[in-house]
């Protein structure tokens, strides 16, 4: 049995004839009928009645005709599902971030993305840098940005941003007033770090080690936005990523360039060994277009 063979089948249970058959298939009328033979040879029984030049499908052939369009209907989902597939993608896009970039950043990505493809579902989880790399190495998402201290073994990867970081003080706290703060400056003063493991926290503390600044650490943290929180209290002075702070309440802090300069760089990741689709294509165009 071939799909040829069914195709035939099924062109003459709905046209009734065989000559109607071969005009829809684009055949002769022989062709149907040693087509239809084959078939019948095939599967072993009877598949029509030859009454009168016309042929009647036999109850067998209903029975098995119900199956044939079953089938059919099938094949035909199969060609709306690549339409799809070929017109607008996948229809979800995974995006994985860490935090730094998930308030500002990559809200506006998805919004460039999203004025592209507006029936694309997108699921975006804001993690630590190294579980957005795990899940960009096991496939399980599509796109990932991490800092760039992970581990990029098996994974594909490029900088994707390199910004300074900027020194974040308190409303009201007495360096404030400077234009740029130093590593002297914060000699004695409480801080509000990140965790020993963070590249910008061992830039910070290589450059306050030369210059001889020994700060109190106040706090240990691993998000940005945790940071802005804890400096807007007062607990301390802190860094962060001029995107971190986008779009927070910045009433309640003041920002300052910090010299010598202390560069937060993070990547854009992808599972290796796999083609782009052109959702991902789109959204890294997206997230380009947001720097």
């Amino acid at each position: 049995m071939n799909l040829r063979q069914i195709e035939t089948f099924a062109a003459v249970m709905k046209s009734g004839t065989a000559s109607r058959a071969a005009e829809v298939l684009g055949v002769t009328q022989p062709a149907i009928s040693r087509s239809i033979a084959e078939l019948e040879r095939t599967v072993g029984f009877a598949l029509f009645a030859r009454i009168r030049n016309r042929l009647v499908p036999t109850p067998e052939a209903r029975l098995l005709y119900r199956d044939v369009e079953a089938a059919f209907r099938g094949i035909d989902t199969i060609r709306a599902s690549a339409a799809r597939i070929r017109d607008r993608g996948s229809g979800e896009i995974r995006v994985a971030s860490l935090s730094a970039l998930s308030l500002s950043l990559v809200p506006k990505a998805v919004r460039i993305f999203r004025d592209k493809h507006p029936d694309i579902r997108v699921t975006l989880h804001v993690l630590l840098s190294r579980e957005v790399r795990d899940l960009i190495a096991s496939g399980e998402f599509d796109v990932g940005l991490a800092a760039d201290e992970i581990d990029t073994t098996g994974v594909q990867h490029q900088l994707f941003v390199s910004r300074e970081a900027l020194c974040a003080l308190p409303v009201g706290h007495p360096l404030a007033a400077r234009d740029v703060i130093t590593p002297l400056d914060l000699h004695g003063e409480a801080l509000v770090a990140y965790v020993p493991e963070d590249r910008g926290r061992q830039q910070l503390d290589q450059v306050l080690e030369a210059a001889g600044s020994v700060p109190h650490i106040a706090v240990e943290t691993i998000y940005a936005s945790t940071v802005h929180a804890l400096v807007a209290e007062g607990v301390g002075i802190g860094f962060v990523n001029p995107y971190s702070v986008a779009g927070l309440d910045g009433s309640r802090i003041v920002l300052r360039p910090f010299e010598p300069a202390i560069r937060i760089r993070s990547l854009l990741i992808l599972p290796a060994d796999r083609p782009k689709s052109g959702l991902v294509r789109d959204f890294v165009g997206a997230l380009m277009a947001a720097r």
